[in-house]
């Protein structure tokens, strides 16, 4: 709980009293609320959005929550950082509980628990199959309620590598106050991943195919959200995972998991909090944010942030070196084929003690030099709460191999990416292990099939081989940068133009 909360009135209720405020990670913004932090990409300095005070949990909050939903989790870890002011309580069960309610599961999420102390938190049981499906629909239907409140209109830029994209346009789809332009890095994406997007024919989607990767695709974004007057001008904001909102209910994940899997319920009233490891395929870092911030509550995770070849997250842990290479490099777990990880600003911040003015340098010479040397001391900072892997293709299909052989459960690649390290580093005797599913694989069948395996499609995937499609490419040019800016802008522009004619 809040440090500078009351003890609640029964377990899963929790008076609000302290007033959660949010500032950036470079220093620059200071004392926002979560409605201005919701309907903002990046911080006006180039930042990131945090809380100014991370609560923190007692023991007794954590047993009451012991017994709660998913869905009923959620709605407790939000309103430690929304005040009710902005969203009363009652408001927030049900905007959480309808953005959950259409997951194929009924409790949501499951941990599916196989030989040898393997244990998976699957995450894909909503409509595009993948983990980022439970943020996104809760983020969407914070800003409708917001926008709906307020009778006023936004418009969405999301960046994706996969997932994301095909997540918020099925949360979005058909809401009359939002407009979402998404784009996607065309041949980068899996058949799957590329149809829960472009056979979206709603009015209020826009999607463009673009020639590159998605850290190509990450470089007009971040230039047109540093426009601060187009922003104000169009209500532009993002989705991705820049967004606070998307990783405070990713926080979720990591108490569930350490409340099935920990063994807190045999833990003493006034003795240690058993560990949990928690293993995480890890791209733009979000998740692993979201897992360091848990850790910050109290909950005494071990994080391991597990990559593809694109091992910048694993280079920087190891040997202190965060830089890009010099290309990104296409593998088996797309989603995660990112050499721009934004969402370690986060941690970078929380680790140096919230000091603004270095991550601001460290993150300004990484933005324009693609690279950055961490000093020894913070590399050591970091790896004393991170550890971290880089898993080949092969080693990918291996491991994908080994667990139908073993349990006939068939991984996805990207969880497959964190499950390699269950047969390459067992856990240590009486250590609890929790490894994070974030995709299903019948979004990856090319992937499946390459491991000698077969996955049966759910009959939503087989019927989007039958919709029609709709989508703009953004071409390779000798200034494609400038030429996608360009042409996003005038998208913005246009869409937001329309919408205050017709309003």
């Amino acid at each position: 709980m809040c440090k500078r909360m009351k003890k609640p009135n029964r377990p899963g209720v929790h008076p609000q009293v302290c007033v959660m405020q949010y500032c950036s990670t470079r220093g620059g913004v200071h004392g926002w609320d979560f409605h201005q932090v919701l309907f903002s990409g990046f911080a006006p300095d180039g930042g990131m959005f945090m809380p100014e005070n991370v609560p923190v949990l007692s023991l007794n909050t954590l047993r009451s929550w012991k017994g709660l939903t998913y869905t009923q989790l959620v709605v407790e870890v939000a309103s430690l950082f929304i005040p009710t002011r902005l969203i009363p309580r009652l408001d927030l069960e049900v905007l959480v509980g309808e953005a959950l309610a259409g997951f194929s599961l009924p409790e949501v999420v499951r941990v599916a628990r196989l030989k040898e102390g393997l244990s998976i938190l699957e995450l894909f049981h909503g409509d595009t199959l993948a983990f980022k499906d439970l943020a996104m629909t809760c983020t969407v239907r914070f800003l409708n309620y917001f926008l709906q409140k307020q009778n006023r209109t936004a418009v969405v830029l999301v960046g994706t590598s996969g997932d994301t994209g095909g997540s918020a346009i099925q949360s979005a789809r058909g809401l009359g106050g939002l407009d979402l332009l998404v784009v996607y890095p065309r041949g980068r994406v899996t058949p799957v991943q590329e149809k829960h997007m472009i056979t979206c024919l709603e009015d209020n989607v826009h999607v463009f195919a673009a020639d590159g990767s998605s850290d190509d695709i990450d470089r007009p974004l971040r230039r047109l959200f540093a426009d601060q007057e187009l922003v104000s001008s169009h209500s532009l904001m993002s989705l991705n995972s820049v967004n606070w909102s998307r990783v405070m209910v990713q926080l979720a994940h990591f108490i569930y998991a350490y409340l099935e899997l920990s063994g807190i319920e045999h833990a003493e009233a006034d003795g240690d909090l058993p560990e949990l490891e928690v293993v995480v395929p890890t791209g733009g870092a979000g998740n692993i944010a979201a897992g360091y911030i848990v850790k910050q509550m109290g909950l005494p995770l071990r994080l391991v942030a597990m990559v593809n070849s694109n091992d910048i997250v694993h280079r920087t842990v190891t040997v202190g070196d965060f830089s890009m290479a010099s290309n990104v490099t296409q593998t088996l777990a797309p989603a995660i084929d990112i050499q721009d990880p934004y969402n370690m600003e986060r941690l970078f911040w929380l680790l140096l003690g919230r000091d603004g003015a270095t991550v601001k340098n460290m993150m300004e010479e990484f933005q324009q030099s693609h690279r950055h040397s961490l000093p020894e001391n913070q590399r050591r900072l970091l790896s004393d709460v991170l550890s971290s892997g880089s898993v080949t293709d092969e080693g990918i299909l291996e491991t994908m191999r080994r667990c139908w052989k073993e349990n006939q459960y068939v991984l996805c690649p990207h969880t497959a990416v964190a499950v390699w390290h269950h047969y390459h580093c067992p856990p240590s005797p009486g250590l609890n292990r929790c490894y994070i599913a974030t995709a299903s694989p019948a979004k990856f069948q090319a992937a499946v099939q390459r491991a000698g395996l077969t996955f049966e499609l759910p009959q939503a995937v087989l019927a989007l081989d039958k919709l029609a499609t709709r989508y703009q490419n953004l071409e390779r040019s000798p200034n494609w940068c400038k030429d996608w800016e360009d042409i996003l802008r005038e998208k913005i522009q246009s869409v937001s133009s329309a919408r205050k004619y017709h309003s």
